[in-house]
């Protein structure tokens, strides 16, 4: 990892500190896309710029929070982070090493868009320390790119990952959606073809959902007068079994429901959050989970431009709640959640009924989805709330 003289680590005789996730949120994109429900929107460069100066004020009001942990892993999310000029990145992530204890092996990822990066800024986040990219494509057919309101093409999208590689990225996601509207199996199947070509380190596949409140749901959402070009339910069924054993033929391991990577790639980030582990998200509307307290940041832009680093939703969670979050998050691993005595207890009559239905299995000291549970998640998850 290339970083740059500031950044402090942690040596081995550290090990004993508790671990910590950062989060940085970045709520700016060139073009709000028809599907999203994000807390993100354009913005012009002053307000940009005033934007990094607060998340770098929140970032340093934070450092006592890192005394006694290490950080392990660094996401700056959005949005779209790459909008953002290569100086930017750099001085919130020079904030960050100088505020908080860093890990060694620390993973940190920047989510970019095609038709936002260049040479310079790639090179930028090397510099950083920046270790893991990933990249919004979300499929290979221009249609249905310019459907979905994404501001590239393909072959942005192509030059943006061959420059990443040309750069020295080795650890790159790529992020797909399937079940779009007028999409097709054949179209699908070809998305994946062309992304397995690339050899990407880790692939991201969710199936869209059409959310309340964007234009996505105005257009087809139900009886808005469009939901018939949506794929029928057998069909974006096949489209996840397409996935499936696409990637798995070129050596991809599933360890979450809508994750895949090549051995030793997983996004250690996003692990963390489904096995909760304590995180702390920086900037506009993001979430933590720190003590036992689950809080997010206002999402109202003025105020956080003027300092105001408030925080709504704060919620002590109970034991039953922390429960309930370890199956619910835990089982979206396919390795699933270690089985003791006390969810043992706790789930008495859930486990064996859903055992019966074929949907969990217990062995080897843990509890997991089967495939067919995989494949019925949302009711299945739902059992434990």
């Amino acid at each position: 990892m290339m970083m740059n003289g500031s950044i402090r680590d942690i040596h081995e005789s550290e090990g004993r500190l508790a671990e910590l996730e950062l989060y940085l949120h970045i709520p700016f994109c060139v073009k709000k896309c028809a599907y999203c429900d994000f807390l993100s929107a354009p913005a012009d460069e002053s307000v940009r710029a005033g934007y990094v100066e607060a998340l770098k004020g929140e970032i340093r009001r934070q450092k006592a929070l890192g005394a006694d942990r290490k950080v392990t892993s660094v996401f700056i999310g959005g949005g779209t982070p790459s909008i953002l000029e290569g100086t930017q990145t750099a001085e919130l992530l020079e904030s960050v090493y100088d505020s908080f204890r860093i890990d060694t092996h620390a993973e940190i990822t920047i989510e970019c868009n095609p038709g936002t990066l260049t040479k310079d800024k790639l090179s930028c986040y090397r510099r950083q320390g920046v270790n893991r990219l990933s990249i919004g494509l979300q499929s290979t057919d221009n249609r249905e790119l310019k459907m979905l309101g994404r501001i590239h093409t393909y072959e942005e999208f192509l030059e943006s990952f061959l420059l990443a590689r040309e750069t020295g990225f080795g650890n790159l996601n790529v992020d797909l959606m399937s079940a779009l509207p007028g999409q097709t199996r054949e179209s699908w199947q070809k998305t994946l073809k062309q992304v397995l070509a690339l050899k990407p380190e880790h692939i991201s596949a969710y199936s869209l959902i059409i959310e309340e409140g964007t234009p996505f749901y105005d257009r087809f959402g139900p009886g808005a007068g469009e939901e018939y070009l949506l794929p029928d339910e057998d069909t974006e069924r096949q489209m996840y079994y397409d996935a499936r054993d696409m990637l798995k033929a070129e050596g991809y391991e599933r360890y979450e429901i809508s994750n895949y990577a090549r051995p030793g790639f997983a996004c250690r980030h996003n692990l963390g959050y489904w096995e909760r582990r304590e995180y702390l998200g920086l900037g506009l509307g993001a979430s933590s989970l720190i003590g036992g307290v689950r809080y997010q940041n206002h999402g109202k832009l003025s105020a956080y431009l003027a300092g105001d680093y408030s925080h709504e939703e704060v919620q002590r969670l109970t034991r039953k709640e922390i429960q309930e979050e370890t199956m619910f998050l835990g089982l979206r691993k396919t390795e699933g959640v270690p089985l003791t005595e006390e969810l043992s207890k706790i789930y008495k009559e859930v486990f064996p009924r859903l055992e019966r239905q074929g949907l969990l299995l217990r062995e080897n000291g843990r509890v997991r989805l089967t495939d067919l549970g995989i494949d019925v998640s949302n009711y299945v998850l739902a059992e434990f709330l």
